[in-house]
């Protein structure tokens, strides 16, 4: 295993975030040496200035925190992402249209925003808490097909949520690893012991606004 700052996506994505919230967020990026940092998408250009120098990538979030925007949107958002300087994308399904079984719909909305990142790195955030093992199982087949090249499992977002949880985690890597997909558990990972679950269950990275607690344990 790697040493655990190595997993953290350091992350800030609350609607009252201020200023000298995201000043912090960037120097404990950078003090730890995080995996990267998550943002939304108004402060990337803010992101990769903070950290210019360093070996943080900048992740930021597109259809967020709900999946609903139309896929153009969704690949218009993406690309100004990518314009601003970001490294790395994390989309949002449409979990309607996962449940309502209307999977060509899903593939599409994936490979639009597939498109608009290029060689940028996509996850598509499934949002476990809203959906079943075969939907969470079909949402991964799904995001391959769209050409991601990560599933998450959540946003952190849904009322009541419980958010990453180690079986999902172990599922959605069982589902994707054969075809090269990496696995972001994100949401609730609040503590050392959840962080190594997660990795033991398959995740690549982990989305925390806990990294620091995290790492001196």
């Amino acid at each position: 295993m790697k040493e655990l700052n190595a997993y953290i996506e350091h992350t800030l994505l609350k609607q009252d975030a201020k200023t000298d919230d995201l000043n912090k967020l960037f120097d404990e990026a950078k003090e730890y040496n995080f995996r990267g940092v998550c943002v939304n998408p108004a402060y990337v250009k803010k992101a990769k200035e903070a950290l210019k120098g360093t070996d943080v990538k900048v992740v930021t979030v597109i259809g967020f925190p709900l999946g609903a925007n139309k896929s153009e949107v969704k690949a218009f958002e993406a690309s100004v992402a990518k314009a601003d300087g970001a490294d790395e994308v994390d989309m949002v399904i449409n979990v309607t249209a996962v449940k309502d079984k209307n999977y060509d719909y899903v593939v599409e909305d994936i490979k639009a925003v597939k498109i608009a990142c290029g060689d940028l790195p996509l996850k598509v955030i499934l949002e476990t808490d809203l959906l079943d093992k075969e939907e969470i199982k079909k949402a991964c087949e799904l995001a391959i097909k769209g050409g991601a090249n990560f599933v998450k499992t959540s946003t952190g977002f849904v009322k009541n949520g419980v958010g990453a949880k180690a079986e999902d985690v172990k599922l959605m890597y069982d589902t994707v690893n054969e075809k090269g997909l990496k696995v972001k558990a994100s949401g609730g990972i609040r503590d050392k012991e959840a962080a190594i679950k997660m990795i033991e269950a398959g995740a690549y990275s982990l989305g925390t606004s806990s990294g620091v607690k995290i790492v001196n344990g």
